[in-house]
């Protein structure tokens, strides 16, 4: 590729992600009022737009499924680092952080980020199609997890309130390590096959008008190696910058919702949704290109890894964090988590759906969302 086109391609999401860096560095431990924080919050969204195309460049050198697992772990991992710091510093609510984070997180990925997709998807392709048996041992690890982290703290007796007992918090951050590393190797390894896009109707007569590349291989040619590097380095850097500039907007986000009268639980609902702004805009992207099945490889991975790497995370980092770590559901959030798990079953069983499907999982998040603001 000549360096004039990969000049091209690289031009805004080059320097959007380090113009955001020199930001954050700035900006970090600062409280900004009103004005600075648009400003802020303007290259938070570039570099929102910037790590959703570096994860493209990346996914399309490495393929299917290992470019979901990529934007999916990189997100996850910053975030842990995000809630690890703000448990660190102290202050209200952090007993409750790191599991009120979790749920927002699962919450926005199996009903937002596939709520969206589905609808796209369907809309523009008619029916949206996935590997059922790749998607359904997804969300099966996805459930599984989730009851171990979230809904067992609420119902054991060896804690106080909603807390796990220090052995029963060790057995659960193995167990999810476990569960985690399990499917990684599923999906990576002994069964990939599962996880790849299916080829739908509409796929089928694309295929069937002619090769669309010079290679005849019916996708786009990936990118170099070089261009792969650059877009993985350009990619950690964009989502630090995400994670960091969320949490510098945190106090200003705060305000906003205290002037409103809304829980401070509202404000992690918030930064979960900035954080998880270039897996959703991924997802979508994908949906477009009758592509369903990445699209739920991004939300699956995305809800296994967050609950998957936090709480051994949170397991360990509580040996040197002082207070309670409170990581059992409210029963609101309990009934939630259980009618999102049956509707998640009924979507992903027939292997195709309808923008009905994606209609419902959004109404369950703007149920989530507003018994958020209105408990």
């Amino acid at each position: 590729m000549s360096a004039e086109v990969t000049q091209g391609r690289f031009r805004w999401t080059l320097w959007m992600p380090l113009a955001g860096l020199v930001v954050l560095v700035f900006s970090w431990g600062t409280y900004p009022p009103p004005l600075v924080a648009a400003f802020i919050a303007v290259f938070l969204i570039g570099a929102v737009l910037a790590a959703v195309h570096h994860a493209e460049v990346v996914a399309h050198k490495v393929g299917e499924p290992f470019g979901s697992l990529v934007l999916a772990v990189a997100v996850t991992v910053i975030e842990v680092a995000l809630i690890v710091t703000l448990m660190i510093s102290g202050g209200d609510g952090t007993a409750t952080l790191a599991r009120d984070t979790v749920f927002a997180a699962l919450m926005i990925t199996i009903n937002g980020i596939v709520g969206i997709s589905l609808v796209v998807g369907a809309y523009k392709h008619h029916l949206a199609e996935f590997n059922a048996e790749g998607t359904g041992s997804a969300l099966a690890t996805v459930v599984a997890l989730a009851g171990v982290a979230l809904v067992l703290p609420a119902v054991t007796t060896s804690g106080a309130g909603l807390e796990y007992s220090s052995s029963q918090l060790a057995f659960a951050a193995v167990a999810s390590l476990v569960l985690y590393g399990m499917f990684v190797f599923t999906q990576t390894v002994r069964h990939r096959d599962f996880f790849l896009p299916v080829e739908s109707a509409a796929g089928r007569r694309a295929a069937e008008r002619g090769p669309v590349d010079a290679d005849g291989d019916g996708h786009a040619d990936p990118p170099t190696t070089r261009e792969a590097l650059v877009s993985l380095a350009l990619l950690v850097v964009s989502l630090v910058v995400v994670v960091g500039l969320a949490k510098t907007l945190s106090p200003t986000i705060e305000a906003g919702v205290d002037a409103a009268g809304f829980p401070r639980a509202v404000v992690g609902v918030v930064i979960a949704l900035l954080v998880l702004l270039p897996e959703s805009i991924a997802a979508v992207r994908a949906a477009l290109t009758d592509r369903a099945q990445v699209s739920l490889n991004l939300a699956m991975g995305s809800a296994m890894a967050s609950i998957g790497l936090t709480i051994p995370t949170i397991a360990v980092a509580s040996i040197w964090l002082d207070g309670p770590l409170a990581l059992g559901l409210e029963p609101t959030q309990i009934v939630l988590l259980a009618v999102s798990v049956v509707v998640a079953v009924l979507t992903v069983v027939p292997g195709r759906a309808k923008p009905l499907a994606g209609g419902v999982h959004l109404v369950l998040l703007a149920s989530f969302i507003f018994l958020s603001i209105q408990p």
